[in-house]
């Protein structure tokens, strides 16, 4: 049975925020819950649609209205992700049920999307969670010293995690940022590569620089390096130390041995917060040689203070191919272990 809901908003400002440039917000919240939408003066309704579909529209409206009037102006992906299954989720018992009429919009539960911005001091934009996957993960990065997030290429652990140390350090809430990753060598030896070690290691440690200079100025970047609260390192040059007040975030951790894992987690200090991202999927260690991040996941699954977060296809934020080319490889994976692809 079609059902339609009206909102109604008692702003001009917040109707436009709402509606987004050319009314792309809303064609974007037609494209994904289907029916049809129009806005006429301060209303904006939904028919054609069945109940699940008016109360998703009633809770997306909620959601959009709150931010404009806290002084954010929603983008299409941010209301790509409110109508996508972060908020499918939260749906049950969060709106109440709506058989047509008018209703005022504005009020709800918290938004834990929106709770999760990452407003980075320099930064270019806001950066939000765009799922609910992705919205615990940052929620667990501030809530607890040390995080593992684990999940294929594309789906934000390495970006997000860098995000989160920006705003901590440039909001002078932490002392520095410390990069880092292990060493896997393919054919090449450190050594035989040209220049002095910053340059020997910048291959390895670029796609974190892709992710900081995607965030903030470039200048921003170099008056870090300049000042020192930037420093990055490979793996191997841990040992020994101890890291107070900082943020560190250890990438592509899946290529670390177990004994590198342990070295790397005791070298957390007093005040800090560590970061350990990587895709189990694409190890490329010997293969008698067992992954760290893998032991490390298997023994301190019930260590009280760690967080773990585990992002999946469904979480894929880049290139809209990359979702389908990760479920391809996982078929193929399936059939090459004798199992049914799911």
């Amino acid at each position: 049975m079609e059902e339609s809901i009206t909102i109604v908003l008692d702003n001009n400002d917040v109707l436009s925020g709402v509606c987004g440039a050319n009314d792309g917000n809303l064609k974007v919240i037609a494209g994904s819950l289907g029916g049809r939408i129009a806005a006429r003066g301060n209303e904006i309704s939904i028919s054609g649609v069945d109940k699940t579909g008016v109360r998703l529209f009633k809770t997306v409206m909620d959601r959009l209205v709150r931010a404009v009037r806290a002084g954010e102006y929603p983008s299409t992906e941010y209301v790509r992700a409110l109508t996508g299954d972060f908020l499918g989720y939260e749906i049950p018992g969060n709106a109440p049920e709506a058989d047509g009429g008018s209703v005022k919009a504005g009020s709800g539960k918290a938004d834990l999307l929106r709770d999760n911005l990452i407003q980075i001091p320099q930064g270019f934009t806001k950066v939000f969670p765009r799922s609910r996957n992705q919205a615990l993960y940052v929620e667990g990065m501030r809530s607890h010293d040390i995080s593992f997030c684990v999940g294929p290429a594309g789906t934000g652990k390495t970006y997000l995690a860098i995000a989160e140390a920006l705003r901590l350090v440039l909001s002078k809430k932490m002392r520095k940022l410390v990069l880092t990753r292990p060493v896997v060598e393919a054919g090449e030896s450190l050594g035989y590569l040209p220049g002095d070690l910053a340059q020997k290691i910048n291959p390895y440690l670029r796609p974190l620089y892709d992710a900081m200079e995607a965030l903030v100025p470039y200048e921003a970047v170099r008056r870090m390096e300049d000042t020192r609260a930037i420093e990055v390192a490979p793996l191997a040059y841990m040992r020994g130390r101890s890291l107070n007040d900082c943020v560190i975030i250890l990438d592509e951790a899946q290529n670390t041995t177990r004994e590198q894992m342990k070295m790397f987690l005791t070298r957390i200090g007093q005040g800090a917060r560590a970061v350990i991202t990587g895709d189990t999927t694409q190890i490329d260690l010997p293969k008698r040689i067992e992954s760290g991040l893998i032991h490390a996941l298997s023994i301190l699954s019930n260590v009280e203070g760690i967080y773990f977060a585990y992002l999946h296809t469904g979480d894929v934020v880049r290139n809209p191919l990359i979702k389908k080319i990760i479920e391809a490889y996982d078929r193929e994976t399936e059939r090459s272990a004798g199992r049914k692809p799911s």
